[in-house]
């Protein structure tokens, strides 16, 4: 593929390119480049918001190109400062040895195995003495460190900051130092710690590398509000993630807790599926063609085929719906028809017409407490409206049911 038209299949979905012109010189110069990122081994999974990275690093690898995985064993000792709001509670040397034993296992699940070289920055950075660490902090500035939003932040809030976290942006620089990387991929959240290698290779005479960034995941958890995703991104120290190696019945049970609404941020970050069939499939949902959970368990289902395979996922569907369909559903249960002036209506107070719960107040209420489930879904935003069509299986508590059609 000719150097443009590789540019072009790597920029899309990409957040940050620091600098394009700087990767497309490179790509025209016909080798290999050497691609790097780092995962630091908290916890022994990688999760799918990892995922939106390494198929970046995948895309690579399929145009030519050669990968980098560092295992941040030494790293993870330090505790990465992005987007934190207090310093990072810092794991046991035994947390960190069992995942970093199965994160490379995990990661072949996407990378090409025969392109991919995995190492561990404990290799270079627990050698290093400390009149080696004072030379490296000399090439940064506390000015410039504390340019970074969470420092900034964090400083302003007169909430603590360690100095070891000072020092986690220049481990990452050295390790794209000694790799000699030709580019470093991360989430949005790395972008200053990315920024910083830029700077001390140049610092130490060496080539920049070039600054790639990806969207975050957010967590299963999050919740739509005011058309805003509102919640952290998937992370396995906030137990809001779904693990690449996770069992399928657990892979699929927790994508099948997604609200309707972030299911489509899924989608977008983790489908292969076209995206004129997505918004297909967004359109049918708005319209009460298609029940949201049936565009919810083919998602959840393609990411299970993908690290299980298609029978385990069937299998996992099966189990699912058996599970879905045991519970106790009163067979005396209310049937209602409400006819609609808008395409949709606010949940709250279409529990309030149904007799569910007193007052619009009450519904909202339950809603943020866990209480109410739709088509075995539960809702976790107050502001949730539900389209027309039907007819939906409505629990508001543990004795409040009731079907609806919305026409």
């Amino acid at each position: 593929m000719k150097p443009e038209a590789q540019l072009a299949e790597l920029k899309r979905g990409v957040v940050d390119l620091h600098v394009e012109a700087d990767l497309l010189e490179r790509l025209s110069e016909g080798r290999p480049l050497k691609i790097k990122a780092g995962f630091d081994p908290t916890r022994p999974d990688l999760h799918l918001g990892h995922t939106v990275l390494l198929n970046k690093m995948r895309q690579f690898q399929d145009l030519g190109h050669d990968v980098v995985f560092i295992v941040g064993d030494f790293t993870a000792q330090i505790g990465d400062p992005s987007g934190r709001s207090s310093t990072r509670p810092v794991p046991t040397r035994e947390e960190i040895e069992e995942g970093a034993r199965t994160y490379a296992e995990q990661a072949f699940k996407i990378l090409d195995k025969k392109r991919t070289q995995i190492v561990y920055n404990g290799e270079w950075l627990g050698k290093m003495a400390f009149d080696d660490v004072i030379r490296l902090a000399g090439k940064y500035t506390l000015a410039r460190m504390m340019e970074r939003d969470d420092f900034k932040r964090r400083w302003a809030e007169h909430v603590s900051i360690s100095l070891h976290e000072l020092l986690y942006p220049l481990a990452q620089a050295y390790d794209s130092v000694v790799l000699e990387c030709d580019v470093e991929i991360g989430g949005t959240d790395q972008l200053f710690n990315l920024l910083v290698g830029r700077e001390i290779m140049r610092e130490m005479g060496q080539r920049p590398q070039i600054v790639m960034t990806t969207p975050l995941l957010e967590g299963i958890n999050a919740r739509i509000e005011n058309g805003k995703i509102v919640g952290a991104k998937m992370s396995k120290s906030l137990d809001n993630y779904v693990g690449v190696d996770e069992a399928p019945k657990e892979q699929l049970g927790k994508l099948m807790s997604l609200s309707d609404d972030l299911m489509w941020r899924y989608y977008e970050l983790l489908s292969n599926a076209p995206e004129a069939e997505v918004q297909r499939l967004k359109r049918a949902c708005a319209a009460g063609e298609l029940n949201p959970r049936d565009a919810k368990i083919a998602l959840a289902k393609e990411i299970v085929s993908r690290y299980h395979g298609a029978r385990e996922a069937d299998a996992a569907e099966a189990s699912w719906l058996a599970q879905f369909s045991k519970r106790e559903i009163p067979d005396d249960m209310p049937e209602h028809e409400v006819a609609l002036e808008e395409e949709d209506v606010w949940i709250p107070k279409l529990l309030s017409d149904l007799g569910l719960v007193k007052s619009s107040s009450e519904g909202r209420r339950r809603i943020q407490q866990g209480g109410v489930e739709i088509d075995g879904d539960r809702i976790s935003d107050p502001q949730a409206k539900l389209p027309k069509g039907g007819p939906y299986v409505i629990k508001a508590g543990k004795r409040a049911w009731a079907t609806v059609t919305l026409k």
